[in-house]
């Protein structure tokens, strides 16, 4: 018997060039032997009544058994033509894309009529997916005809879903490009009066595939693989947008085997303008979807882990798209879960809110209720429940997540509250690396704008040793594994597996931990006062090796940038931690992650244009290095060493003008001394340096008025004090007084 299909996202990966069974390619997909699942063994082609009936099986809690459809299997040769057409979408080695154009047609033409084969394929699937990716508009609505009809069907099927998802998400955009510009149509509902083709609208096709689903919305909740592609189409209807970090959240699992296509966008960033059918549509969908279900069933949703993603979407799209009042009516489904108000600590609601806090599915609903309840039912919950056990919560790992979000709906009183409440819980947070509530703590204080004195100093007694705060320990920096080469060997090295800590009495940190020590780390930086000094001030006592370690680090590396860049940290405390990393330029930029660090001096050299031509000094004496690496090659288009080498005077001017630092006297400029200026023409803007020259020639002239003093100039005066007559005898002393760069 076939393996049977525990996961959506993951589908078995065909090695490229890997010769295949002919007679396993008859049947459109290849079968693991259940004995030995490792060795993929191939089973004896089965018949197509075999087939058929293997397919029933891995269907059976979708349809009954008589509305299952068999759209038959491609032969071989058809199945050899679609997997080396997909190999060569993958590659994308085509000289221009007028030849990737031509071979898309040709793909196309092999593939019309055989749509509903190719998408439930095992190994063509993808290949279906990547063409709904590269399609036009018109292609699109081609396909949604060769789907239609089929839509439960498809939607429900183990690799069908994933092309329908891709469909869904590729013509939502081509929504709203016809909301701008709709399509002029010719007598009888044509393109034009020449073509045969008949013009229905996305907006129309969208809708008629709700109409197919319509009394199926049900069972396609909880169903394995149609909850997904459910999910894609209430997002699209909505206008929400499609490829947010909350939309990827609630649209597939962490085991999704994504599909890319080179130069195809996944999906948008942001909202979307939608038809107000769709918005009617959507209504409908969200009654239909929880029509017949009284509370006890509707929370029995909350625990299932399709049923789950799928409550909070329609739960968050209720009240951001009808307004918080529709909480108020008895069949929302906010009031359908907790219908008591108020709600209490000894209600119903009370005790199913409770139930899902420590419940690793069930705490996501509570989440999405924190965010989107209306205030009164909000303060309501937090008043009853979560304010007097928000220390106990937050030392749960699950737990901890949902006080992050009620810490965010909180106001300034209540956020100081659970400050008082949270600062002393902080070392034994600490001890059981619970940085989450630490770090949302933070930033919510910090735009709340309330002291935190409190928890530097907690963070100080947690991180202490006997040289005083140390940032190795905050950061999990292991120096041990690092000296020993495990992590650092080459240049080009981006993975640093660790042993164990710089710590004797700590074990090695895993990378989990490791990353959300450092995102800790990075939001102290981003609070103004004792937390963003606490982490400078130890940076900058750091020896330079030990930055070296850290710059080196894919993960600490970020905690580097963060504070090179941070807009809290004084110039001096820059300055002072730039010059750490001189003489080490060059092998920081060879390096995959240091190079980052490399690219983020110059944005936190803001005001130090001098230590910016040091740098880049370093640079160019590394140049032939730097250039047979990929991250050299990148540092030194970042830092603009070309114009550097070729237009020194330029490039200074440049990065004095970006450092904000008019005063400063470059090298270059002291060999000039005086003189034309290079690349421009007599009387063209002044630079920098003879701005400097004319505001110190007029506090000088100022300072001999009230003196009573009177200036001797050469030649004959015509009115005032003329800066520009009395350059030449200000330009030697004006260009003594002020700084070198030497």
């Amino acid at each position: 018997m076939p393996q049977d299909n525990k996961k959506r996202g993951r589908r078995m990966k065909r090695k490229h060039g890997e010769d295949e069974d002919p007679a396993v390619e008859d049947s459109g997909k290849r079968h693991k032997s259940a004995e030995d699942q490792g060795d993929a063994d191939h089973l004896p082609l089965p018949t197509q009544d075999e087939a058929y009936h293997l397919q029933d099986d891995s269907m059976d809690a979708a349809y009954p058994s008589n509305d299952r459809p068999f759209f038959g299997m491609l032969d071989e040769a058809e199945q050899e033509y679609f997997t080396k057409a997909n190999e060569r979408l993958v590659k994308d080695d085509f000289e221009d894309a007028a030849e990737r154009d031509r071979e898309l047609q040709g793909i196309l033409r092999e593939a019309e009529g055989k749509e509903l084969k190719i998408a439930q394929s095992q190994s063509c699937s993808r290949l279906m997916e990547r063409l709904i990716q590269l399609a036009t508009p018109s292609q699109l609505r081609t396909f949604f005809q060769a789907f239609s009809g089929n839509f439960v069907h498809l939607i429900s099927h183990r690799f069908a879903s994933h092309c329908c998802e891709a469909l869904f998400l590729r013509a939502a955009p081509v929504v709203a490009e016809e909301l701008r510009a709709p399509v002029p149509k010719g007598a009888g509902g044509k393109v034009t009066e020449s073509s045969d083709e008949i013009y229905v609208s996305m907006e129309n096709l969208f809708l008629h595939t709700l109409a197919e689903l319509d009394g199926s919305v049900g069972y396609l909740m909880t169903d394995q693989f149609g909850s997904h592609a459910l999910r894609v189409l209430l997002l699209v209807l909505s206008g929400e947008p499609l490829n947010s970090d909350e939309s990827k959240h609630l649209l597939q699992s962490k085991r999704k085997e994504g599909v890319t296509t080179v130069g195809v966008q996944q999906g948008e960033e942001k909202s979307r303008a939608v038809p107000n059918s769709f918005k009617d549509a959507l209504e409908k969908l969200i009654v239909e979807s929880v029509a017949g279900l009284d509370t006890e069933k509707l929370r029995a949703l909350a625990t299932h882990p399709n049923g789950n993603p799928t409550l909070q979407l329609l739960l968050k799209l209720e009240l951001t798209q009808f307004g918080k009042q529709r909480a108020k009516d008895e069949t929302s489904i906010i009031r359908t879960l907790l219908p008591n108000d108020p709600i209490t600590a000894d209600s119903g609601s009370a005790t199913f809110i409770n139930g899902l806090v420590y419940d690793a599915v069930g705490s996501h609903l509570v989440e999405q209720i924190i965010q989107h309840a209306p205030g009164k039912m909000f303060k309501s919950l937090n008043r009853e429940f979560f304010k007097e056990r928000t220390a106990a919560m937050a030392r749960n790992e699950i737990a901890g997540y949902v006080v992050c979000r009620v810490l965010e709906r909180m106001g300034k009183e209540d956020l100081y509250e659970a400050h008082e409440m949270l600062v002393p819980a902080i070392p034994a947070l600490l001890e059981r690396n619970r940085t989450i509530v630490v770090r949302s703590l933070i930033e919510r204080c910090g735009i709340r704008e309330i002291d935190t004195q409190a928890i530097a100093a907690q963070l100080d007694n947690a991180m202490r040793d006997e040289n005083g705060f140390d940032i190795k320990k905050l950061l999990k920096l292991d120096q041990k594994a690092q000296a020993n080469g495990e992590s650092n060997g080459a240049p080009h090295d981006s993975a640093h597996s660790s042993t164990e800590d710089a710590s004797p009495n700590f074990l090695r940190p895993s990378e989990p931990v490791k990353l959300h020590f450092n995102l800790l780390a990075q939001a102290m930086l981003r609070v103004p006062g004792p937390l963003c000094s606490l982490i400078l001030d130890s940076l900058t006592e750091s020896d330079p090796a030990t930055l070296q370690l850290m710059s080196t680090d894919p993960i600490i590396c970020r905690t580097i940038q963060a504070a090179l860049t941070s807009k809290f940290g004084s110039i001096i405390m820059k300055r002072k931690l730039v010059q750490r990393f001189y003489g080490h330029i060059g092998e920081m930029a060879l390096d995959k992650s240091a190079s980052h660090v490399v690219d983020c001096i110059w944005e936190g050299t803001h005001g130090l244009a001098f230590i910016r031509e040091r740098i880049a000094e370093e640079l160019n004496e590394d140049e032939a290095q730097l250039r047979q690496s990929s991250h050299g090659r990148a540092v030194w288009r970042n830092w603009k060493m070309d114009l550097y080498k070729r237009r020194r005077a330029e490039w200074v001017k440049q990065s004095k003008v970006k450092a904000s630092n008019d005063g400063f006297q470059s090298l270059a400029e002291i060999d000039m001394k005086t003189g034309g200026r290079e690349g421009g023409a007599a009387g063209a803007g002044k630079t920098a340096l003879e701005l400097a020259r004319e505001r110190h020639a007029k506090k000088k002239a100022g300072q001999d008025r009230v003196a009573g003093r009177t200036v001797k100039q050469e030649g004959p005066r015509t009115g005032g004090h003329d800066d520009k007559e009395r350059r030449p005898d200000m330009e030697g002393h004006a260009a003594s007084t002020l700084p070198a760069a030497a």
